[in-house]
């Protein structure tokens, strides 16, 4: 079968053209562009795409046309499948019904840290010998691609985001899990929901389709989680963190360091290079979840030594004249103070740069305006950028934040001033949902040309 995947540059949408072919069918794709990992995944996999949205490139009519929900009506190509009345899907149900139906599915769903806690799962898993399948929304350096159609069960990132133009359910209604984690939910998506409600009852649908033989795997201190279960439950459920049956206890101030127990007994300590307490969460809830599949604490705790982070999650991308840049994917408060609060567990007292790109759909609605400075607390110098128009004034988050603080419309500017302000010793932590304007390679740039002037 021809599958011709439309936005195919996505990690989403990239994932599933290795899916399907692994399954042996003819893929290709179009994006309106394809950058790294992305790129040279699809380049690995033989997988070839074209540029834009021209209906030419459907010449020879695929058998069926994969959708990617970052297309919508007014699209050259869209219109041209409808009217030519080609054969369409979703992302999500191709999914669910061509790799998922028949296999255990573990999802992973929750506002914040799907894709580690996806990734960290997959290796456990991976560690424990079971060969799992899965589709990340992001790069697990320990498999070095963001999809794998595996042997054994399936781990899916399962995003609450809308399935595509023609189907506005949340996309993890399609994967019908037998074993899912709700990690924690917050209001988010303003381009998409009107409010927490409007999410509460997607997860709501997500609950319902999980059997009564499954499990619910769930973050036992998240209020929001507790009134989606209030709402009607059908399936067991494993508490973790505060209050819940897996537990863990840090033993370094970073959290890399932390000993684990499971319904009151304790299993042993565990040493990773994560830091933070949101990432030992994360690990609960993979761990806790891999139990439903056979793999025992023990043997859990053990594969975190040799979990590898997934790429762009406090990742060093950067060291120049004794300054450390780290790029992350924060781009929620509640994201962005987690990750803060990690790295300054990890450096202590040095200076921590701060920089949070305003380029998410929410942020630049104001939906997240409120909690940004308090996000920022823990950081000796924050600064802001957004190269799109904000829905709202900056000076209200500027002014309850040090004089310091600044905005960035340019992010040529930004790098110049992060460069003058940044010193010895220090650590700049880069934030954004997006490529941030390339400011991770030419800030990298100037800090290696400033190191070169000096010497």
């Amino acid at each position: 079968m021809h599958v011709h995947i439309l936005g195919i540059g996505g990690t989403f949408m990239g994932g599933l053209a290795q899916l399907a072919n692994a399954l042996g069918h003819r893929v290709s794709g179009c994006d309106a562009g394809v950058y790294s990992p992305m790129r040279e995944q699809l380049e690995q996999a033989g997988i070839a795409w074209q540029e834009g949205y021209d209906p030419a490139q459907l010449g020879s009519p695929p058998d069926l046309c994969v959708i990617g929900n970052a297309l919508s009506r007014g699209n050259a190509l869209i219109e041209h499948i409808l009217a030519s009345d080609l054969p369409y899907t979703s992302g999500p149900q191709w999914l669910g019904e061509q790799v998922l139906r028949g296999r255990h599915v573990l999802a992973v769903a929750g506002t914040h840290g799907k894709t580690t806690t996806s990734s960290l799962l997959a290796w456990i898993l991976e560690h424990a010998g079971q060969n799992p399948g899965f589709l990340i929304g992001g790069v697990p350096q320990n498999f070095g691609v963001s999809a794998r159609l595996g042997t054994g069960p399936f781990v899916v990132e399962a995003d609450e985001y809308d399935t595509a133009f023609f189907d506005k359910r949340a996309k993890f209604l399609h994967y019908r899990p037998r074993t899912a984690i709700l990690n924690n939910l917050e209001f988010d998506h303003a381009d998409i929901y009107p409010d927490l409600a409007a999410i509460e009852w997607q997860f709501h649908q997500l609950v319902r389709s999980v059997p009564g033989n499954g499990r619910l795997v769930v973050n036992a201190a998240d209020a929001n989680l507790a009134r989606v279960l209030e709402r009607g439950c059908w399936t067991p459920v494993t508490g973790f963190g505060p209050g819940g049956q897996w537990q863990a206890a840090p033993l370094a101030p970073d959290a890399s360091r932390f000993e684990l127990t499971v319904g009151g007994e304790r299993i042993g300590v565990g040493e990773w290079a994560l830091a933070g307490v949101h990432n030992l969460n994360n690990a609960l809830a993979a761990m806790a979840a891999a139990a439903q599949v056979g793999v025992g604490p023990a043997q859990s705790l053990a594969a975190l030594g040799s979990f590898q982070n997934v790429r762009r999650r406090l990742e060093v991308v950067a060291q120049e004249n004794d300054i450390t840049v780290y790029d992350d994917f924060a781009h929620h408060p509640t994201a962005i103070a987690a990750t803060l609060a990690a790295l300054r567990g990890r450096v202590g007292a040095a200076r921590i740069l701060a920089v949070v790109d305003l380029r998410s759909n929410s942020m630049r609605a104001g939906a997240h305006r409120a909690g940004l400075a308090a996000a920022l607390a823990d950081a000796d110098l924050a600064l802001l950028h957004c190269a799109q128009p904000l829905a709202w004034d900056i000076d209200e988050v500027l002014r309850d934040m040090p004089d310091s603080a600044r905005f960035f419309s340019d992010a040529d500017t930004l790098v110049q001033a992060l460069a003058e302000a940044a010193r010895p010793g220090d650590h700049i932590l880069l934030m954004s949902n997006g490529a941030f304007g390339g400011v991770q390679t030419a800030l990298a740039a100037r800090l290696k040309q400033s190191q070169a002037e000096e010497t």
